[in-house]
């Protein structure tokens, strides 16, 4: 018998480990303790199980101890919680049932996981139907819920990921649906400029949002939530996600290391403070690759990642953990909403010289029938052209443009190689410049000074100092709303008309998405025209600047 390796959590980390040790070691004695019932369960499918899109339960279970004893020779022992580590003797105490036992090691990988963040809201103790959504027992309180009480109006707190799946699935299901979101928009890890496209999209669909705002107080047992200005709302059913925080206290009871909100530091083999135990998974700190920093980064693939690579490391194989970008999409309705690496707003918390530029686009070729818009916007450094994140919102293709830009990025490619990149190309799949290579023209542009360009935030202040907006859509377009105060020149007049502007002004131009204001701004500016294009246009500022739209038909 070779090396006995014990494996605390299943799931992602853990059970990608198993696995891969069994796969590169006969002889390894391997043990994996799960404290819950499931030892591997597809916990990102959980919320579409409430609504019935996945229809079969046992579809969530991806293997059980008995499939993975016949196939991989694994010792599987659901429903054992370690409850010690004692690094001296490296053995393990065992809680199962009424029993207490103690098992030895050779080598220890944590996989707890993270844990759902509970915030301490007064009332919560007395409160019934209040769930969090983590793993397959939460799941089964939530479906008793349904089934006992026939809920009609249900709260999720929480607008990240696993909130807006969760009031969608509930949305489906006939509930009345409220999201209360502490941060002033829905989906915090993308900016304001985005999410708004995917709030529009819940409250088209009936769900009201409610930002800028937490739960306070439970009262009724419950069915009352009181909200920090006083205000309250009714619920049969409440979803607290709120966020998740490490299951780190074993490894601290055992004098493992932690870092950063309780996370558990690892060095680049996965191994802790510890000999001799290593760890993975949601509950480690993790190097953010962009800036070379410390993350929690909670998200599947690179937990699976990661159980590979220790299994590896384990065997003898030479593996290097690298760090993360953080890569995420969800489906919202009828929309998708992804994101990979910084957002605009962390990257500028983080002291980097930042640049952004926004890029409407078709998910194929806008002939074809079918094609769908989406906006694509990236982040990016204004010298190097270095990739800091990217985010794209719309119907369909958005995973294809952000999984390209994470390649891209993880590949220590820059915003110049952009328009390198070849896709495949017919009508029904894409566009001939894709989206991704339009990005890369356009911040080229930027970097190299052919163009410049202003964000929507900065528009009121720039007409502010002086700036003349000037609107080159058609006459058509300006049916949809009108730029307060704007001038109106469409773009096949102005090479006829630049003379009614005034070479001493600074000028702003907009178009629809920014394409063709650039066309106006590079005319203007080879005839001496102080001219900067406004990034996204009127497709952007319309959404994420409603207030300042005029859709009377005048312009006052």
């Amino acid at each position: 018998m070779g090396q006995k390796v014990l494996i605390i959590g299943g799931v992602a980390g853990g059970m990608s480990a198993a696995t891969r040790l069994r796969r590169l070691d006969e002889t390894a004695e391997v043990i994996i303790i799960e404290k819950g019932p499931y030892v591997s369960f597809a916990n990102c499918g959980l919320p579409y199980y409430v609504s019935g899109e996945i229809s079969e339960r046992s579809d969530l279970l991806v293997q059980t101890p008995e499939s993975l004893k016949s196939r991989f020779n694994l010792d599987v022992r659901p429903n054992h919680e370690v409850i010690a580590i004692n690094p001296e003797k490296k053995t393990v105490t065992i809680k199962h049932g009424a029993t207490e036992f103690d098992e030895t090691y050779d080598k220890l990988i944590l996989s707890p996981g993270a844990k759902p963040f509970i915030p301490p809201i007064k009332g919560l103790n007395e409160a019934k139907d209040v769930f969090s959504l983590r793993n397959v027992p939460d799941l089964d309180q939530i479906m008793t819920s349904l089934e006992a009480n026939k809920p009609k109006q249900a709260v999720v707190i929480g607008a990240g990921f696993i909130g807006l799946e969760m009031a969608e699935n509930l949305q489906k299901l006939g509930m009345t649906v409220t999201i209360i979101e502490k941060a002033p928009h829905v989906l915090p890890p993308l900016d304001e400029d985005m999410a708004i496209f995917v709030q529009q999209e819940l409250e088209r669909n009936h769900v009201k949002v409610i930002t800028g705002q937490s739960a306070a107080e439970f009262r009724d047992a419950g069915k009352t939530i009181v909200l920090e200005d006083g205000s309250t709302i009714a619920t049969d059913l409440t979803i607290l996600s709120v966020g998740v925080q490490p299951e780190s206290s074993l490894a601290q009871a055992a004098g493992v290391e932690l870092g950063m909100r309780g996370g558990i530091l690892v060095d680049e083999y996965y191994q802790t403070s510890v000999p001799d135990i290593y760890a993975v998974g949601d509950a480690i700190i993790v190097n953010q690759q962009i800036t070379d920093t410390e993350a929690m980064i909670a998200l599947a693939s690179p937990a699976n990642r990661q159980g590979r690579q220790v299994a590896d490391i384990i065997a003898g194989q030479q593996r290097l953990n690298k760090g993360s970008i953080g890569t995420a999409i969800v489906r919202v309705f009828d929309l998708s909403a992804a994101s990979t690496g910084l957002s605009e707003r962390v990257a500028r918390q983080s002291g980097l010289d930042v640049e952004v530029i926004h890029i409407f686009g078709k998910s194929h070729a806008g002939y074809y029938p079918g094609a769908t818009q989406l906006v694509l916007k990236v982040i990016f450094n204004p010298t190097t052209g270095k990739i800091y994140g990217a985010q794209s919102v719309g119907e369909k293709g958005v995973d294809k443009r952000i999984d390209i830009i994470a390649t891209a990025t993880k590949g220590d490619l820059t915003m110049f190689d952009l328009p390198e990149l070849e896709f495949t190309y017919a009508p029904p799949f894409g566009s001939a410049k894709d989206p991704v290579n339009m990005s890369g023209y356009a911040a080229i542009n930027l970097i190299e000074g052919v163009s410049d360009s202003i964000q929507w935030h900065e528009l009121s202040g720039k007409l502010a100092e002086g700036a003349v907006l000037l609107d080159v859509r058609t006459d058509d377009e300006l049916k949809q709303g009108r730029f307060k105060d704007a001038i109106h020149i469409p773009l096949n007049d102005l090479r006829q008309r630049a003379s009614e502007l005034d070479k001493n002004q600074a000028y702003i131009i907009s178009c629809h998405s920014g394409q063709r204001s650039y066309i106006g701004e590079r005319l203007l500016k080879q005839l001496g025209y102080n001219v900067t294009n406004l990034d996204g246009g009127f497709a952007l500022y319309h959404v994420v600047k409603a207030e300042e739209i005029v859709r009377d038909g005048s312009n006052q």
